[in-house]
């Protein structure tokens, strides 16, 4: 009797045991599910914002961005100041029946040019090599005595080149550098260029200049329009700094040798411009 009653309460301790793991299982279950059903939920929300999206952009396809009411204004600010800086170049144009003829008498006129310049206090640094050529030239003879005259080519000899850029800043100089030059073996010579060395500060307040002439005519045309100036929307500048040229360049200078004179260089002044474009949103 107590071993039917002992197999009874063991057999009944293993059912509860069953029991306890069944509702456990079947809670996870439940929280998966949950879980799944919120995963799915903000996967159709993110969907349908996307395809909300979609129906918008189509909604605007081939049509421009929306305007707003704008004024452009432009003006400019100018700055007139003496330069500070000469650039000219030399050349030596040497003719020989060989290359190393040509060469060896074009390097000697050259070095001779750029001793020249150097002693009249230009720097090394100021000194530029911008050319040097070598190249063939031809006479040309008739060899038929009657029409359609033929010709032929002949090799006559080479001609090579060499230019000398130069920087001067002493501009009180730049008469005598250009003769030292000269006299020294450059047969060409011209270019001479004036500018200024350091433009930024310049640019600066002419830049300073247009904004305020630009604003002032923005303000005067606002109210001249009976609108509001909301806010600027988009603004650009450009400037230009003009050369002021002395001498184009010429073949014929110092032909035959220089003169006892110096030419006399006026440098004059240099204009430095700057122009603003102010877009304004007006109300």
């Amino acid at each position: 009797m107590e071993d039917f009653q002992t197999k009874a309460q063991s057999t009944s301790g293993g059912k509860d045991s069953c029991c306890c793991g069944g509702h456990a299982h079947n809670s996870l279950f439940k929280v998966f599910l949950g879980l799944a059903a919120v995963f799915l939920f903000v996967l159709i929300l993110y969907s349908a914002a996307g395809a909300f999206n979609k129906i918008k952009e189509w909604k605007y396809i081939g049509q421009g961005i929306e305007a707003k009411n704008t004024i452009t204004i432009s003006d400019s600010g100018e700055i007139y100041a003496k330069p500070d800086l000469a650039i000219t170049s030399f050349s030596v144009i040497t003719e020989a029946k060989t290359v190393a003829e040509a060469i060896s008498e074009n390097t000697k006129k050259m070095n001779a040019v750029t001793d020249a310049v150097k002693k009249q206090g230009v720097e090394e640094k100021d000194l530029k090599t911008i050319n040097f050529s070598i190249s063939p030239h031809y006479d040309y003879y008739d060899t038929s005595k009657a029409y359609p005259y033929e010709g032929q080519r002949v090799l006559s000899g080479y001609d090579v080149t060499q230019s000398l850029q130069v920087k001067i800043r002493s501009l009180e100089k730049v008469g005598s550098i250009i003769q030292a030059a000269i006299d020294n073996g450059s047969n060409e010579a011209g270019d001479l260029q004036f500018t200024i060395d350091n433009q930024d500060e310049l640019k600066k307040q002419a830049r300073e200049e247009a904004i305020k002439k630009t604003k002032a005519k923005a303000e005067e045309l606002a109210s001249q329009l009976g609108v509001k100036l909301v806010r600027i929307v988009s603004f650009s500048d450009s400037n230009s700094v003009p050369y002021y040229h002395e001498m184009e360049k010429s073949s014929s200078i110092g032909m035959g040798g220089g003169g006892d004179t110096a030419p006399q260089i006026q440098t004059g002044e240099n204009k430095i411009q700057v122009t603003v474009s102010i877009t304004y949103e007006i109300d």
